[in-house]
């Protein structure tokens, strides 16, 4: 629809007066042309002319008001999409007709695909932080496959999400077998690990081998004791509390291998040799050993 101006100019110029209808100053256009080549948007051509000047004055206006708009628009779009962090916004203009409509358009979906990598990332993250190991980003949007960079991208992320997956798996399992199912030996095995995944399943693997050797050293000792070899230790390289039960099992080893020996020798001198008055003698001797100590001694005496 024509603005009040240029219908003013139209009807003077189907007057019967053309002769007094301005003349286009080409100079003046030219300046305006190039200013807005330059990305000048505030150049506007003079709005008192008349006839066919008149009307490429308001049409030449009209164009650079909507490039205004637009840059303006744009502007705005870019400050609240990605600065502010407003991401459900979207560019509008009030010309969607012809290209300026494809513009508008291809700028929101522009907005669009460059978001959806960043919204996908959200989503897998927060499953992922939630114990959620299940979720990876999707390779297609709307039956497009990804290229280049958004595809590298879910690549990586969904290969984080591979091993992750696979580490928590093999931890739950060798620690299952360990320490529930009792089968020592198990290694937790994570194809591809490297870095800091691979530092954590050599880890996991270390504390399972450590276990494993000192729970078969303790337990080939226990056996040992329970057949009546007496000379066997404990003598694997152990830390904190295991070592608090290795030191107290290999005392109680050396006290009964003191004791064994003691009533032995009291047995032979009395019973064998004749040697009457014997006692045994077990240093450190306590609670238990003790008494059987005393009984031994106690029956010598008599």
């Amino acid at each position: 629809m024509p603005t009040p101006e240029r219908a003013r100019r139209s009807s003077k110029t189907n007057g019967s007066d053309r002769g007094g209808e301005a003349t286009l100053d080409a100079r003046k256009l030219l300046r305006a042309l190039q200013a807005v080549c330059d990305g000048d948007f505030s150049v506007r051509l003079p709005g008192d002319q008349t006839g066919l000047a008149g009307k490429v004055a308001d049409t030449f206006n009209e164009i650079v008001n909507a490039n205004q708009r637009l840059a303006r628009e744009l502007e705005r779009a870019g400050q609240i999409v990605g600065k502010d962090g407003k991401t459900r916004h979207r560019m509008s203009t009030d010309r969607r007709s012809g290209a300026w409509g494809a513009m508008e358009a291809s700028v929101n979906t522009l907005i669009d695909d460059l978001l959806w990598p960043t919204t996908e990332v959200t989503r897998t993250i927060s499953a992922m932080a939630k114990g959620d190991l299940s979720q990876t980003m999707a390779l297609q949007v709307d039956g497009r496959p990804l290229k280049g960079e958004f595809l590298r991208a879910a690549t990586i992320v969904n290969t984080m999400i591979e091993q992750m997956s696979a580490f928590t798996s093999e931890v739950t399992r060798v620690a299952r077998e360990v320490g529930t199912e009792g089968k020592l030996g198990g290694q937790a095995a994570v194809p591809g690990a490297s870095g800091t995944w691979k530092d954590l399943t050599d880890s996991v693997n270390s504390m399972a081998s450590n276990l494993t050797g000192q729970v078969r050293n303790i337990s080939e000792v226990t056996i040992a004791v329970a057949n009546g070899d007496l000379s066997r230790k404990i003598t694997v390289d152990v830390h904190g509390e295991i070592l608090q039960l290795k030191e107290a099992f290999n005392t109680m080893v050396d006290q009964l291998r003191s004791f064994a020996a003691e009533v032995t020798r009291v047995a032979r001198e009395v019973g064998t040799e004749g040697k009457l008055g014997g006692q045994a003698i077990v240093p450190g001797v306590a609670g238990t050993w003790k008494d059987l100590t005393d009984s031994v001694n106690a029956m010598a005496t008599n």
